[in-house]
């Protein structure tokens, strides 16, 4: 009886863990990503000089998809700031972070990716937002006539992710800037103590494995995180650092979270981003 109870428990056991390997393996991007569609803010609503753009390009799947922006000019600047956000919400709730770095001086172009706010698309996963900062940057350079050696890539959180592979592929960029960045959806998912216990290396699709790639920019990388970051330890960017080339350079924000950096960091956050974009 006990060995037949015993049995039993395993055979559960076995279902349920079979179960949440399935679980991860497919639906990790509704996991990963987090888009809401209705943007709430807009530079004409904040009483703030800014365009409303729609970046239109082929997409790999055949279709002619768009993406929705916001185009924050700086009065005399050549430089632009290819702005990438993270997984949640969209670029409304971005949209006074981006302000905020314009007062640095630079004109900042902000999107979403495709299934995020206005923009087209099905929802998003690692291939297409990496292809949509692809267009953008296209949009910037062929549109926009932006110089390549004039645009500076900053992205935060999984938008560091997207920023890391897209400055791999453009090295005559001026510079990446990474905000509380991650390693690799695997260091992610180990994070996270029950997943940890998966066979992630054969369950995970979207990998934005940053760690790998960073050793291999050649271009001037700022890192920077939050000390007391609950969503992204700041050891992920120690690490991040430790792996890049030269000339790279990091500031870590004493007491600062996931999102609210520069209020915590205050004039020395704005001045670390100001010394490495100017």
């Amino acid at each position: 009886m006990a060995v037949l109870l015993i049995l039993k428990i395993l055979a559960l056991a076995g279902t349920v863990y079979a179960a949440a390997c399935l679980l991860v393996w497919k639906w990790q991007t509704r996991l990963m990503f987090m888009p809401v569609r209705t943007v709430r803010r807009t530079p004409a609503s904040l009483g703030v000089q800014g365009e409303e753009e729609r970046v239109t390009f082929r997409a790999r799947n055949g279709r002619e998809e768009h993406l929705a922006g916001f185009w924050l000019p700086a009065q005399g600047s050549r430089k632009v700031l290819l702005y990438l956000h993270g997984n949640g919400d969209n670029i409304g709730v971005n949209l006074p972070h981006a302000v905020l770095l314009r007062s640095l001086g630079i004109s900042v172009f902000l999107f979403d990716y495709r299934g995020y706010g206005r923009s087209s698309g099905e929802f998003p996963c690692e291939e297409r937002v990496c292809e949509d900062a692809e267009a953008v940057w296209d949009y910037l350079v062929t549109r926009r006539k932006s110089r390549p050696q004039q645009i500076v890539i900053y992205g935060h959180s999984l938008g560091g992710a997207v920023a890391v592979e897209l400055a791999k592929r453009h090295p005559e960029a001026a510079g990446v800037i990474v905000e509380s960045s991650f390693t690799s959806v695997f260091d992610m998912a180990r994070h996270a103590v029950v997943l940890g216990l998966l066979p992630l290396p054969w369950l995970l699709r979207n990998h934005f494995d940053s760690i790998a790639k960073v050793g291999g920019l050649r271009m001037p990388v700022l890192f920077l995180h939050g000390t007391s970051d609950w969503t992204v330890p700041c050891s992920m960017t120690a690490r991040l650092f430790a792996a890049a080339s030269e000339p790279k350079s990091c500031f870590m924000i004493e007491g600062g979270g996931h999102l609210n950096n520069a209020a915590v960091g205050g004039e020395r956050y704005l001045s670390a981003i100001r010394e490495f974009i100017l």
